[in-house]
């Protein structure tokens, strides 16, 4: 789906880390015609009246602000989205920064972001509700970046190690993901460790102050652990991760404006295909100092896991199979009430692309 140097430095990490099948059912306008009940239309009229734009006004797409790293930050410093965009006479307006998926998917359902990235673990549980959004892209799993990790030196060896100790996780999400996946393959009952639930970004000083034993978690904050003294008791490979990054698009968004969501598709699958070539390039886009940039062995290592990671994707049928098994482990752990059938939250592959890619099923 798809850096500051605390938190808000390891959110812009997402994006350089990571950060469909089925037909989008809407009335398709023409590109920049705003549509009823578009929360976005009245701000993307006076931004076009204050520009003096005769050619009607342009639709505006909220992405979350990508920070001093990865393909939208090269993309948003070098122009290349805006002049994407603007093909298909759209602008792209950055809102708040990139986070975990959880209020993402909130304020899709609200009217207040247009896309945005998460995990398939988080939309899974996301959809569980009443979602406002659809699945576009993936990412394949981050088997290098995501995991369980453990302090260097610590007597946690083994995953059965775990027994009777603390595991810190965000609940619903990837880490509560990694963590049952790990302890189902290993054979060892849930209620033998602790899941002690945490906000995402609250997880590393509860981590690093010995209050939780071992703390699942995924790139954003893995990079900043890994290059400060710990590593993975076992990372996703290790614990058989279908955990696939996505990108969401507004329901009402992709209705209206197809030929947009079409557009930023496209530029993401080759921005992140051309990251993967030289990953070091889309590090400390903006600035190689301060607060925001990525150093010393956090640098090494985000470069490493980015190397081995993959681009965008439009959602198949090999896809498909892979979130089908992440909504069946949800429900059989209990993390979620019933079954999440994820085919209606699609949009089709042809959409994005112009080719067909076959699904499986789907609306």
């Amino acid at each position: 789906m798809r850096i500051r140097h605390t938190a808000a430095a390891l959110l812009g990490a997402a994006v350089l880390l990571a950060a469909t099948a089925c037909g989008s059912s809407g009335t398709q306008v023409a590109a920049g015609a705003p549509a009823a009940g578009d929360p976005a239309a009245g701000d993307r009229a006076t931004g076009d009246r204050a520009t003096g734009a005769a050619a009607g006004p342009e639709t505006t797409l909220r992405i979350p602000d990508p920070g001093n790293s990865g393909a939208l930050a090269l993309g948003k410093k070098d122009g290349s989205l805006a002049a994407a965009l603007a093909k298909v006479h759209a602008k792209v307006a950055w809102t708040g920064s990139a986070g975990p998926f959880a209020p993402a998917a909130q304020e899709l359902n609200a009217g207040q972001l247009d896309v945005a990235q998460g995990s398939i673990t988080s939309a899974v549980t996301a959809l569980s509700q009443k979602p406002g959004f659809k699945l576009f892209a993936a990412i394949a799993p981050d088997n290098a970046g995501e995991g369980i990790l453990v302090k260097d030196g610590s007597p946690i060896r083994t995953v059965k190690d775990l027994v009777g100790r603390k595991i810190a996780v965000n609940q619903g999400g990837t880490s509560e993901y990694l963590l049952l996946k790990a302890l189902d393959r290993n054979g060892i009952p849930v209620d033998k460790v602790k899941r002690v639930y945490l906000v995402a970004n609250q997880s590393a000083p509860v981590f690093n102050s010995g209050q939780v034993d071992a703390w699942a978690t995924w790139s954003t904050f893995s990079v900043a652990a890994l290059a400060g003294g710990a590593h993975f008791l076992a990372d996703g490979a290790a614990v058989g991760s279908d955990n696939y990054s996505v990108w969401a698009v507004r329901t009402a968004f992709a209705d209206q404006h197809p030929e947009v969501v079409r557009a930023f598709y496209q530029y993401l699958h080759q921005a992140t295909a051309a990251q993967l070539k030289d990953p070091a390039k889309y590090v400390n886009v903006f600035t190689d100092a301060g607060p925001e940039a990525v150093k010393g062995k956090a640098r090494d290592v985000t470069v490493d896991i980015t190397g081995r990671g993959a681009p965008v994707e439009p959602i198949g049928a090999d896809q498909l199979k892979r979130f089908d098994a992440v909504a069946d482990f949800f429900v059989a752990q209990h993390v979620t009430p019933v079954r999440i059938d994820v085919r209606p939250h699609l949009i089709g592959a042809a959409l994005l692309t112009g080719a067909d890619v076959p699904t499986g099923g789907g609306s």
